[in-house]
């Protein structure tokens, strides 16, 4: 493991729309999921190397000092730019010992991970849950497993997440599922979308959060476009993404109005949460005065899309 160094672990997110966080905290640089379609290789991350899996340096410390000069206790996310629950994570524990000094901190957690190794934390979650908000965010684009080792060839499957989100639930944690980025012209099926939620809604999910379509940027695109010729060789993607959206940043499914109908119909119907302000009021409404303030535009820029 090759350690970088790191004046600070939190930084201060811009505004508190996303899941309700206001600190974002990454202990590791880079991940070896492998996924096809991860935005955090853009060049504008300026990380090169993103399959290979690095720690911060010291970060424990590091950690401890920030969250000590808090004045009042923070709400943070992590799995934004790598997965906090990395192969490596198994036996470093840093994303374990960083959750408990969250706990001992009395701040609240919200992670996003594809793998199923959170389960190991359920009970640092529990702690933190009697005090603070806590979300746990399994991405699953899909549930067919050979769909995903095929765009997510290093993650854990749709199975086990699932499998992991019934884990995390049945110990009364808000967990649910984010279904993003959904591929055009291999994911943006009904089928595949109301799959999803009605897997999520047995599992025990608390919520569905959806992105209907792709993001693709500098240096990002073309590992991308190429990812798909080579996991779908024939079926011409890469020139059928270069037709429809060329550079665009955000490349919204051909399908996803009817999608959005049918997904938002469907979570309707089980009494699923999808939408942002949903899913953070239910998860801060136990928190009394610690639940965050939390603004919301009418339409975001991906649900003007749909």
């Amino acid at each position: 493991m090759e350690y970088l160094p790191a004046k600070h672990l939190l930084h201060r997110s811009r505004d508190t729309r996303w899941f309700g966080t206001d600190h974002t905290m990454n202990i590791y640089r880079g991940c070896c999921h492998g996924c096809l379609y991860c935005d955090s290789r853009s060049a504008c991350y300026q990380n090169p190397d993103f399959d290979t899996v690095k720690a911060k340096a010291d970060a424990l410390r590091i950690l401890r000092d920030d969250l000590a000069r808090k004045v009042r206790p923070a709400f943070i996310a992590t799995g934004a730019m790598s997965d906090p629950y990395n192969p490596f994570e198994a036996s470093l524990q840093l994303t374990r010992h960083a959750l408990e000094l969250i706990d001992a901190y009395q701040c609240g957690a919200a992670i996003a991970t594809k793998s199923d190794l959170i389960v190991r934390d359920g009970d640092i979650l529990d702690s933190i849950a009697r005090h603070s908000p806590v979300i746990c965010k399994l991405t699953i684009t899909t549930t067919d497993d050979a769909l995903a080792a095929r765009l997510e060839p290093g993650a854990p499957s749709p199975s086990r997440r699932l499998a992991a989100l019934r884990e995390l639930a049945d110990r009364g944690l808000f967990a649910g599922v984010l279904l993003m980025p959904v591929l055009p012209f291999l994911e943006d099926t009904e089928e595949n979308v109301l799959e999803v939620v009605e897997r999520a809604a047995e599992a025990g999910a608390s919520f569905v959060y959806p992105a209907l379509g792709v993001t693709m940027r500098e240096g990002q695109r073309e590992y991308f476009l190429q990812g798909l010729e080579d996991a779908f060789p024939g079926q011409e993607l890469r020139a059928r993404y270069l037709r429809r959206y060329g550079d665009r940043y955000w490349c919204a499914s051909p399908r996803a109005r009817r999608l959005w109908e049918v997904f938002s119909r469907r979570c309707g119907q089980l009494g699923m949460r999808y939408r942002m302000e949903q899913i953070v009021s239910a998860a801060t409404r136990d928190y009394g005065d610690r639940q965050l303030s939390f603004f919301l535009t009418e339409n975001t820029e991906k649900e003007r899309d749909r």
